[in-house]
């Protein structure tokens, strides 16, 4: 694949059709009056693993030959796209190994285990994570599924804006969650040609905001390991790939604060009745501070994953 397109977009729904959740929309009327807008919210908490990834991880491993689903697969991750890729090569009848920080949330890492993966640690802010991981798919004869900077993870993770755009029609604007930002790059992949003139929006943590300095600089700019509790964003440098993409189709990236993730993570549970993870609710965050200006009627907000154990839930939430 040369480049990403919809046709991939659709074709990697139909792959994931009948596998992967068709996750509800959610709305708000309490929202819609305190933003001044329609506000249509994708639950990817209720996506298989808790978060979007398994929908990029199972598309890239359902294309897999017979020969690499033999021999395992490899990936690197803080916390979903492991379990994503752990549960997807189950399901593909296939072994995985995944190259996890030391630091990674505990029940992200228990539930990687439980899916039946092997995890590999490592220091996230002493090591490179793609460099370790290469080497160790390289070592065992392994395909390397990365988290982000793949064209087929990229189109299943597209699939969340396919999904949404067919279930509530136009929309004035979509707020995605940046990472490594291969969701926004599927996502604005299938939205700005579903839907023309819709206002693709990226959100990060403001201690992680390489895509917002590498969208100004007009390539990607890489900055320290970012300390946030939003830790699937904390990601030093855009993907090659992703970014190719972004910087076409993204109109902004806009940052919160670790408060304002966690405020939104309190209106998602008190209003909405859902748990979402500090990187789930970075895009809600962004909308209710009012990061986003001239704000359309319509509007998309994809809730990126649920994934926080009830400790880390209370901590967080009793210090708001």
């Amino acid at each position: 694949m040369a480049e990403l397109s919809l046709s991939d977009v659709q074709a990697a729904a139909d792959r994931l059709a009948g596998v992967a959740h068709r996750t509800p929309v959610l709305t708000s009327r309490t929202l819609n009056e305190r933003v001044g807008a329609e506000v249509f919210l994708k639950a990817e908490n209720f996506q298989r693993i808790g978060a979007f990834k398994f929908r990029g991880a199972y598309n890239a491993i359902s294309l897999l030959t017979p020969d690499q689903l033999r021999s395992g697969v490899a990936a690197y991750s803080s916390g979903n796209h492991a379990q994503a890729v752990a549960l997807a090569a189950r399901l593909a009848g296939t072994s995985a190994v995944i190259l996890m920080p030391e630091d990674a949330p505990p029940t992200k890492l228990a539930a990687t285990r439980g899916y039946g993966a092997e995890v590999v640690t490592y220091d996230r802010y002493t090591q490179d994570r793609t460099a370790l991981a290469q080497e160790l798919a390289k070592e065992r004869g392994r395909t390397l599924i990365p988290p982000y900077d793949h064209y087929d993870v990229m189109a299943g993770q597209g699939t969340v804006a396919l999904e949404m755009l067919e279930q509530v029609g136009h929309l004035g604007a979509m707020l995605v969650p940046v990472g490594g930002g291969g969701l926004m790059a599927g996502c604005a992949t299938a939205a700005t040609l579903m839907c023309p003139g819709i206002r693709m929006i990226g959100v990060e943590p403001a201690a992680g905001d390489d895509h917002a300095r590498s969208l100004v600089a007009g390539e990607r700019v890489e900055i320290a390991v970012p300390r946030t509790i939003a830790d699937g964003q904390a990601i030093s440098i855009p993907g090659e790939l992703t970014f190719a993409v972004n910087r076409r189709l993204v109109e902004s990236f806009e940052l919160v604060s670790d408060e304002e993730i966690v405020a939104a993570m309190a209106f998602a549970f008190e209003r909405l009745k859902i748990v979402l993870e500090p990187s789930g609710a970075s895009a809600l965050a962004a909308l209710l501070a009012g990061r986003i200006h001239g704000l359309p009627e319509r509007v998309g907000v994809v809730l990126s994953g649920g994934n926080v154990g009830l400790e880390r839930f209370r901590e967080l939430l009793g210090n708001s």
